[in-house]
């Protein structure tokens, strides 16, 4: 039979943010398998255990990552684990847990720290809908590309960006957006100088061309407005409702099969559509009744 995968999440900063469950995931593996054993061993220490560890990250995943199902299936159970948050979110992992369910091998995810949602609560921004886009392409064509996709998304967007390549991501995201785009920038979260700076994409690209940016940060950038619907005008009700009433059809009958069709408010286009009628027939030409002799 074979083992569990544990998905184990670990602190993004505040090692009290731990839980339980965790703890007894990691005590209970068989083995761990970690993004960097020296960042894990750093947290198993602080925990006082001690675990047989194997390295698993994004350059060895077809070699380790056979290794680790090898284990998996002869029964051993696995703790996965990043350097810090939720593993297989933006992570390695993900292979990891694809190829366990091609072979039926079972996951099991703890909930616990993972950055993107701790922004989203704090930003501020909308967080009914929201969509994750983890790091953009390195390649500044890729990067502008892939924006560029993303320009008249309605969602709230959380984006993984380094602080080296944040002033240039600021002026991408500022150029496509929109310089007014409110955005949160939520730095160190759960650290001692955890800051979260609500602003505009361009004041903040503003910000960081003049100050170094410092610490890993999540990007909480608003939506896009919705577009407005393209709504068909009286007009074209009213017009609509003429040619009904050609074939036959009465007012109030033109006046609902055009104002069904064209989505328009039944009771304005029948005002409207009565109001002219009645102005036809003022203005028409009086009629001189003559009788036959």
């Amino acid at each position: 039979m074979a083992g569990t995968l544990y998905l184990v999440p670990t602190p993004i900063g505040n090692l009290g943010d731990i839980s339980p469950r965790s703890i007894q995931a990691l005590e209970e593996a068989d083995f761990v398998a970690a993004e960097d054993t020296r960042v894990t061993l750093k947290l198993l220490s602080h925990l006082g255990l001690k675990k047989s560890m194997v390295s698993y990250h994004r350059h060895n995943t077809e070699k380790m990552g056979q290794a680790v199902l090898d284990r998996l299936l002869s029964g051993e159970s696995c703790a996965l684990v990043t350097d810090a948050g939720t593993p297989a979110i933006s992570d390695p992992g993900e292979e990891l847990v694809a190829q366990c369910a091609r072979q039926d091998i079972p996951v099991v995810a703890i909930p616990g720290p993972c950055a993107l949602v701790t922004a989203l609560a704090v930003s501020g921004q909308p967080t009914g809908r929201f969509t994750f886009e983890g790091f953009l392409p390195m390649n500044k064509k890729n990067r502008r590309a892939r924006l560029e996709a993303l320009r008249g998304e309605e969602r709230t967007m959380l984006f993984y960006e380094a602080p080296h390549k944040l002033p240039a991501t600021l002026s991408d995201l500022a150029e496509t957006f929109g310089a007014d785009r409110p955005v949160s920038l939520c730095r160190e979260l759960t650290k001692l100088h955890e800051e979260v700076r609500r602003t505009t994409l361009g004041e903040a690209a503003r910000w960081y061309q003049e100050n170094l940016p410092r610490g890993e940060f999540v990007l909480v950038v608003r939506g896009a407005q919705p577009a407005a619907p393209e709504e068909a005008i009286l007009e074209d009700g009213l017009e609509l409702a003429g040619r009904l009433r050609t074939e036959g059809l009465s007012l109030r009958d033109s006046v609902r099969r055009a104002a069904q069709e064209l989505g328009l408010s039944r009771n304005e286009l029948y005002r409207l559509a009565l109001e002219r009628e009645l102005q036809g027939e003022r203005g028409a030409a009086p009629v001189l009744e003559c009788g036959l002799e």
